[in-house]
Order: C-alpha cells, then structure tokens, then sequence
C-alpha cells in the first residue's frame, strides 16, 4: 500500500507540472532554439534588449568564437569587418611525428594572420573535419563526406551572410574537398549577388602555396613532400613552438615515400627506396621553424593577395 501511494502521488505532481507548463503557454526552455532563431528571448524570459556593451579592450579581435555578440556587432556595423574567413582543417593522420590536429592548429593561426592583415576580416571557428581517409592500420584520422562537407560550409557560409557580412572568403587546408568549396561559392554568390553578398573560394592557400613552396625547396635543394613531410611538419614545428605539435626526437626517423619535385631531376636514391606505411609521403628530417616561417608566410601573403583581388570591384 505505501508502494502504491508514493506512485499515486508521483502521478499527481506530474499531472500538475503539467498544467503549469500548459498555463504558461507550454514555455520551459522547450522554444530556446526557437527564440535563438529568432533573436528574442532566453528560456521563456522576456525579450533580449538590442543592446549590449563592447568593451574598448576588445577592438581588436578578429576570432568569433572568442568574443561577445556585441563585439561582433560593433565589428561589423561600426569597425568595417565585413569579410568573414571561414577556414577548414581536419583532423588526420601526419605521420608518426605530427599530432592528427595539425591542419586544424595550423587553419586556426592562418586565418587569424590572414584576419590581421587583411583589417577588415573576421575568423569563423576553424572545422576540424574533411574529407578524409580512414585507416584502422593508422588510426586517429576522422573523415566526412565530401557531400557533408559542402552542406557544412553551405550552411556556415550562409550563416554569416544573413548577420551582416558582405563577404565571406572560404577556404581550405588540404586538398580534400576544395572542389567542393568552389561549389559553395559559386552556387551562394549566385544566390546572394543581388543583395551585394558574396562567397569567394581562396584555392591559393593550397595549390599556389604548394607550387611556389616547392620552388623554394628545389631552389634549396631541399625535399618535396605531399603529406606529412617538409612542408606541414615545418610549419608545425614553427606554428607549435613548444605546444608538442611535433614530436622533434623523431624527426631523424621521419621519412616516407619520395615525392619527386616539380620541374627537377628525379633523386635516383631516395626514388629507389622502398615504400614504407607511416603516412609519410616525403622527407620530414630537414624540418625546422626557419622553413616553417617561409611557408607560412607564402600562404597567408597569398591568400590575402588572392581576397584582395576578388573583392576589389565589389561594393
């Protein structure tokens, strides 16, 4: 009897609840993604004033994630931060020196310097997936469709359009998936041309860095890679400093399959070696922060210039 009681009463206090929340309009917490969608109110507070406070400190941000909707405001409305950077990384395999995070780390500081320099730019959060193979021999890699992919950025994209910027510049850290952009950019440009909105895709800050990167390389004799090798294992070393994004005593062993450069004789040596399973494809040994900083650069200073040019007839 006691059993039955205590689940009598239970019954009685939910039936209860119940008719509270209906008298309330059925409003506990239950239309807060609503109300975000809309703007207005909290978990059935009131409606948010359209104010908030900008500290003067805060000028000088550039990353969405790390500032307040006010700040974001003021950027936009009253700073001319008109642009947003809407930059992919991933998270893969690099060898057994580099962490799997590197072209998300390595995205992050990108699109923060490309930010800064351009001075009308503010960075989207960095994506940490693409499209990207899985490998249970290699594990910590995490891929997505490629269709995935374009419906992410698509939508993204199209976020920061409809609060206020003219321009969003979308680009990638690999080369997976950076069709798919170009199709994002095309397809919103198309949709939003007439409001005076539009998306750019910024290729250059991969295959253009890539090809005068291995110019500089050959210039110095120095290896070419495609994964994992000279170039990202550099500018890790570079970006990450002392944050373990490499693992520098194993450099000596870091080494894959040779990658011929471009436009240079074959190295008949490293050629005749035998193909290894690291997730290597290069020569990583030669990697330093002084090769690091020249990528670097080559790629922001790129894609900028390429930001540049597309927006320079838009008004």
């Amino acid at each position: 009897m006691l059993h039955a009681s205590r689940v009598i009463a239970a019954v009685g206090l939910m039936v209860g609840a119940a008719g509270l929340l209906e008298a309330q309009g059925g409003r506990a917490g239950g239309d807060s993604a609503q109300a975000g969608r809309g703007g207005g109110r909290g978990r059935g507070g009131p409606p948010i004033p359209a104010t908030g406070e900008a500290l003067a400190r805060t000028r000088d941000l550039v990353e969405i994630e790390m500032m307040t909707w006010p700040e974001v405001k003021r950027a936009i409305r009253e700073l001319g931060k008109t642009t947003a950077i809407v930059y992919n990384g991933g998270t893969e395999q690099r060898g057994p020196q580099n962490v799997n995070g590197g072209h998300t780390l390595m995205a992050r500081e990108m699109a923060k310097a490309v930010a800064l320099k351009l001075g009308n730019a503010l960075v989207a959060p960095v994506l940490a997936y693409s499209p990207a193979g899985v490998s249970a021999e290699m594990p910590g890699s995490i891929g997505i469709s490629a269709a995935l992919y374009k419906a992410v950025n698509m939508e993204i994209a199209e976020a920061l359009l409809r609060q206020g910027f003219k321009t969003v510049a979308i680009m990638g850290d690999n080369g997976g998936g950076q069709a798919q952009l170009g199709e994002v950019a095309t397809e919103l440009s198309a949709k939003y041309a007439a409001e005076g909105k539009y998306v750019y895709h910024i290729p250059d800050a991969y295959y253009a860095a890539r090809t005068e990167f291995a110019k500089i390389l050959v210039q110095r004799g120095l290896p070419c890679a495609s994964h994992a090798g000279l170039n990202d294992t550099s500018n890790m070393v570079y970006l990450g400093q002392d944050k373990g994004w490499v693992r520098m005593e194993l450099l000596p062993t870091a080494v894959g399959n040779y990658v011929p450069c471009p436009d240079a004789p074959v190295d008949s040596v490293a050629a005749a070696r035998p193909r290894v399973n690291n997730g290597i494809n290069g020569d990583a040994r030669k990697a330093s922060p002084e090769i690091g900083k020249i990528i670097f650069d080559l790629k922001v200073n790129l894609s900028v210039a390429q930001i540049q040019k597309l927006t320079a007839g838009q008004k």
